[in-house]
């Protein structure tokens, strides 16, 4: 009898760390490709070399969880097939192709756990591709993973949770923080009196983080609007509205978002069914308490799946992997899975305060300035998008990407895709959820194309 494959698992974040620990508890050898180099995921990134700052530094409150999942996947090292620097960029007949510096391989596996994380959304604003601009994840890796910062004097702008901690992580590394820009309103921010009984440290360290921003001098504003950024070839001013006045700062960094987006590509080329998620205004693939897909064999665990922060993405990967091994026929701890469970259901509830207290400002979506670029990869303007949903009478997504060329760019619409379906939703005045979502397809991320042909020729090659 053949030897069965080993269990894939793509990203090696909290998720991904989990599920490896688990399944190799019940003595699997999973592989594990992660596009970063070392472990951690975007939330506890290693550094590339040392820039001198402790742990403390990089992770602040987080750090004891950064450290113990660090220690917990370097133990995993010779009972692993861990492939970092590696980019999985299709799947395809219970197989994955993934590319390392060597080359691509196809990789057959039995049994994939998608932890693929999340990316951050944006919506086009004026000046947004000026140099100087970061999303607020790219802010964090700049400081997390290259010791520097986007700027000397620096604002940022958008919603969500990451905003505050993004800012606060800036001001301890000693960067002058001029302002935090919130798109949501102050009267937004008392929903966070129901978070308190669900997860009293995290309220509490999110309103230390906003109140030691303003102690040092950093402006901290509710209800902007109508954002844009200026500049004469790179940052040097925003501009927004807010209390029915217009202001401008000074600076020379930016760093924006609005929350995050999951990561979805490889759930859609495995084959998994897909929903609307109001919460998230995304299409979402399908899956139960347990991560199960709809695909056999496909688990889905953390941000990937849906929004949830790097507390549910440990417990959703271990999760996922007690899914695995009950589907293999093996001994799995059913009361550690129902625990779970109940850990991700509170995680939930949390979450859906926390939408609350940071909500997406769904009305940007058709403000959108028409000669502002909408799709940087094939710079088509919102103008542009705008004439041709018109002129050919377009009420989905995939259809205004094959007239306009929208998400047909390096990024696969992983950038652009989410405004421009918002900008699709306003100009039709249908609901976001019905103008459908952008197809995945291979390659999920640019590769050279000399892997793609090694791989075309080996799919054709007798021996093969």
């Amino acid at each position: 009898m053949a030897e069965r494959a080993p269990p894939l698992i793509v990203g090696a974040g909290p998720a991904g760390i989990r599920a490896a620990m688990t399944l190799v508890a019940a003595g699997l050898r999973p592989i594990v490709v992660d596009e970063g180099h070392a472990c951690g995921g975007q939330i506890y990134r290693q550094p590339l070399s040392s820039d001198g700052r402790d742990a403390e530094a990089r992770y602040g409150s987080e750090a004891a969880k950064a450290l113990r999942l660090h220690r917990d996947f370097a133990a995993l090292d010779t009972l692993i097939d861990y492939r970092p620097r590696s980019l999985l960029w299709n799947l395809r007949d219970g197989a994955g192709d993934i590319l390392r510096d060597e080359g691509s391989q196809r990789v057959r596996y039995d049994g994939l756990i998608l932890a693929t994380g999340a990316t951050d959304r944006v919506l086009p604003i004026p000046g947004w591709t000026l140099p100087g601009v970061f999303t607020l994840g790219g802010a964090q890796i700049a400081l997390k993973a290259q010791g520097c910062a986007i700027g000397r004097r620096v604002v940022f702008a958008g919603s969500g949770p990451l905003l505050y901690l993004v800012a606060w992580q800036y001001m301890r590394a000693g960067v002058e923080v001029a302002a935090v820009l919130d798109a949501a309103p102050l009267s937004a921010k008392f929903n966070l009196l129901r978070a308190l009984p669900l997860s009293p440290g995290i309220v509490l360290r999110g309103v230390r983080m906003a109140a030691e921003l303003k102690l040092r001098g950093t402006r901290v504003v509710f209800g902007a609007d109508r954002l844009a950024i200026e500049g004469e070839g790179r940052v040097a001013r925003i501009v927004y509205q807010a209390g029915g006045r217009a202001h401008a700062i000074a600076c020379d960094g930016v760093g924006y978002g609005l929350n995050l987006r999951s990561e979805t590509q490889a759930a859609d080329l495995a084959g998994c069914a897909f929903h609307f998620e109001p919460r998230d205004r995304a299409h979402l693939p399908v899956r139960d308490a347990s991560g199960r897909s709809s695909a056999a064999g496909v688990y889905l665990a953390g941000d990937g799946a849906r929004i949830a922060g790097a507390d549910a993405a440990e417990r959703a990967g271990e999760r996922a992997a007690l899914a695995l091994l009950e589907d293999r026929g093996l001994p799995h701890d059913s009361s550690r899975a129902a625990v779970l469970e109940r850990e991700l259901q509170r995680i939930d509830r949390l979450r859906d305060v926390l939408e609350a207290a940071f909500p997406y400002p769904s009305h940007w979506g058709g403000d959108i300035a028409d000669d502002t670029l909408l799709c940087r990869c094939e710079e088509i303007s919102a103008g542009e998008a705008r004439r041709a949903v018109s002129d050919f009478s377009l009420t989905e997504i995939n259809r205004l990407k094959a007239v306009t060329r929208i998400g047909m760019g390096r990024c696969q619409g992983r950038m652009c895709g989410a405004a421009a379906a918002e900008l699709l939703a306003a100009q039709t005045r249908r609901d976001i959820g019905a103008v459908g979502r952008l197809r995945a397809q291979a390659p999920i991320k640019p590769i050279p194309l000399a892997a793609g042909l090694s791989v075309h020729e080996r799919q054709h090659d007798p021996a093969h």
